[in-house]
């Protein structure tokens, strides 16, 4: 007797079970028949079920296809490898492998020797492991043990197509000794980078002050007073010391023109030129505005012929003029025009030849079209 038959036997019972109670309540069975009719039930229950026990089933139990037997383990090909030492792109830094190996043999020709499956899929995923590692830098183990996961995560044939295999929990790392050394190299290198950087910076800057600002005392004149333009009678109190730096830039002497600026240098220049006669603003301090204007043009270089001569008085002029030095921008501006009314500073006749209708003043250029 099998479950399906006591379920059917079951469910046609409850339907004659409520089959006799509807046609008892329909047709008013007397109280007698009711009993009659539950002992007939219970005698059909009892005669199916006895009949099913003694009925054989065609197709015994052991012979069916699929017997209730238990299933049958899952063979497993895997082993365990641990710290194999594996090439970095950084020469005697090894990395240490460490996976579980997994891998399925596949059908061989009949001729075909005998293997050992797991030496060869071992060997196989090791090869895989290694062409990564070998391009791949110490210093970032964990990141190259993240990609091997990845890497060796694909079931794949070994050389001779024996087996498939892969790895998984792959785990990648240093010897502590190499992991140490390579953080002081580390630190070395950008402690070198730093150093390198500071070192050429003060190149630079050697050079600039040596080969451009001190390369003459006039050079450092220039510089000093595009640095304090709104004080030109600081530029001229200061020509001494800037003559002096730019000599001693160049290990050589303070020349001659400048001498009566340097204390003490300029005893010896009076002394070496007292039989000569000396124009009156080489014997004298500056003490005017003209003067100290005299003495600028002299110590810029900028001869009358140049154009950038009459753009630098406008400029200092203007740069004068805006810092408040007005007596400074007047005399400056007298020097400018000078050059076009033909007269001195003192009101004396500057030009060679006074202008006639024939060959008449020059008109002068607008200045703001040059530039120095």
């Amino acid at each position: 007797m099998h479950s399906g038959h006591k379920a059917m036997t079951g469910f046609v019972a409850v339907i004659l079970a409520l089959l006799i109670t509807i046609v008892g309540l329909t047709t008013r069975w007397p109280l007698w028949a009711w009993p009659l009719s539950v002992a007939a039930l219970v005698v059909y229950v009892a005669v199916s079920l006895a009949r099913e026990g003694r009925h054989r089933p065609v197709i015994p139990s052991e012979r069916q296809l699929e017997p209730d037997l238990p299933i049958a383990p899952v063979e497993r090909w895997e082993c365990v490898v641990r710290d194999i030492a594996l090439p970095s792109l950084s020469e005697d830094y090894d990395f240490l492998f460490s996976a579980t190996i997994r891998w399925l043999p596949q059908d061989a020709p009949s001729n075909a020797p005998t293997v050992n499956a797991g030496g060869l899929a071992v060997d196989a995923v090791l090869e895989r492991a290694r062409q990564v590692t070998q391009i791949s830098s110490p210093h970032r183990s964990s990141l190259v043990q993240h990609r091997l996961n990845g890497e060796l995560a694909t079931m794949l044939p070994d050389a001779n197509g024996r087996v498939i295999a892969m790895a998984e929990s792959v785990q990648l790392r240093l010897e502590e000794a190499d992991r140490e050394r390579l953080e002081k190299l580390a630190t070395v290198r950008k402690d070198e980078a730093v150093w390198e950087h500071e070192r050429k910076w003060e190149q630079n800057k050697r050079a600039y002050l040596g080969d451009d600002v001190l390369r003459t005392p006039g050079s450092a004149v220039v510089w000093w007073l595009a640095k304090n333009d709104d004080r030109i009678d600081k530029t001229v109190s200061d020509i001494g010391l800037l003559a002096e730096l730019a000599s001693a830039a160049h290990d050589q002497p303070v020349p001659a023109d400048f001498h009566r600026f340097v204390p003490g240098l300029s005893v010896e220049s009076a002394t070496d030129v007292a039989q000569e006669p000396q124009p009156e603003s080489v014997m004298t301090a500056p003490r005017t505005p003209d003067e100290y204007a005299d003495l600028l043009l002299e110590f810029v270089g900028l001869p009358e012929a140049d154009p950038r001569h009459l753009l630098f008085l406008k400029r200092v002029a203007d740069d004068a003029e805006a810092a408040g030095q007005s007596e400074m921008a007047q005399a400056l501006r007298r020097r400018l025009d000078r050059f076009w009314t033909g007269s001195t500073p003192s009101g004396e006749s500057y030009a060679s030849e006074p202008p006639d209708e024939e060959n008449p003043k020059a008109e002068p250029p607008d200045l703001d079209d040059y530039s120095l």
